[in-house]
C-alpha cells in the first residue's frame, strides 16, 4: 500500500476519504450537499464547504496525475466548440475526442477565433505529443486558419456532421452545468471540466458492450488506476 503524498498531511481525514470525496463530485451528478449527505450515511461527517474545499484543492492534482498515468489516446481528433454562460458573459468550451469518445483534453476560451483555435491546437499537441493522423472539425473558418498553421501535414476533414462524436460528448459536461446552476468563473469551469473528463474516461466502459465478468474486471483496474493516481 502506498504511502499517501506530503499533500495530504495536516487534514482531518485520510487520504482515502479525501479521494473518494472527489471521486464522487467529479464521476456522478451530484451537488457539494448531496455528497455530504452520502458520506454522513457511512459516518464520515463532513460539511458541503469542506467538501467544495477538498474539490478545489485536490482536484488539480488528480486530474494532472490521471492524465499521467492515462496516457496518448487514439489518433483520431475530433474537435468542436460550444458556448457556455459565465457570470452573464458568453465563452466558449472547446473539446477534443479520439475514436473512442474519450475527451483528450478541453479548454475555456473568450473568443473562438482563429488565435483561440491555434491556442487550443498547440495545447492538444503539447499533451499529446504529437500530431493526430485524422483531423475532424465542423466548417468553423478558426479551424481551416489555425490548421494550416500548426498541422498542414494532417489529414483535415470538415465535412457535415464530421465531428458529431464531438458534439455528442458535450452531453454530460452541459448536464453538470445545468445542475450546478453555471459555473461560477472560467478557472473554476476549467478546472472542474479537466478532471470530469478524465473522471469519465476512465469509468465510461460501456456496460452494454460486453459481459458482466468482462465488465466488472474493466471496473476493478478503473479504481486501482483511481487509487495509484490519487495514493489512497
Amino acid at each position: 500500500m502506498k504511502k499517501p503524498t506530503p499533500s495530504y498531511q495536516r487534514h482531518r481525514f485520510p487520504s482515502d476519504i479525501i479521494s473518494h470525496t472527489v471521486w464522487l463530485y467529479h464521476r456522478f451528478c451530484l451537488s457539494f450537499r448531496e455528497v455530504e449527505e452520502l458520506l454522513a450515511e457511512r459516518g464520515i461527517m463532513v460539511t458541503y464547504e469542506t467538501v467544495r474545499q477538498l474539490c478545489q484543492k485536490f482536484g488539480p492534482t488528480y486530474a494532472r496525475k490521471l492524465k499521467k498515468r492515462l496516457g496518448c489516446l487514439g489518433d483520431a481528433w475530433y474537435l468542436d466548440e460550444v458556448f457556455i454562460t459565465i457570470q452573464g458573459e458568453q465563452e466558449y468550451l472547446w473539446r477534443a475526442v479520439d475514436q473512442d469518445g474519450d475527451t483528450i483534453d478541453i479548454l475555456v476560451q473568450r473568443r473562438r477565433n482563429k488565435k483561440a483555435a491555434e491556442c487550443f491546437f498547440r495545447r492538444l499537441i503539447k499533451g499529446q505529443g504529437g500530431k493526430p493522423r485524422w483531423l475532424m472539425t465542423d466548417k468553423l473558418k478558426s479551424y481551416g486558419a489555425a490548421y494550416r498553421t500548426t498541422m498542414p501535414t494532417v489529414e483535415h476533414i470538415n465535412h457535415v456532421y464530421a465531428n458529431n462524436r464531438a458534439e455528442v460528448s458535450h452531453q454530460p459536461t452541459q448536464q453538470r452545468e445545468y445542475h450546478m446552476r453555471g459555473f461560477a468563473s472560467s478557472t473554476q469551469a476549467q478546472r472542474f471540466l479537466t478532471l470530469h473528463g478524465l473522471t469519465q474516461n476512465l469509468f465510461r466502459l460501456g456496460r452494454h458492450l460486453m459481459q458482466a465478468v468482462n465488465y466488472r474486471l474493466l471496473r476493478t483496474q478503473a479504481f486501482q488506476v483511481w487509487k495509484d493516481a490519487v495514493c489512497a
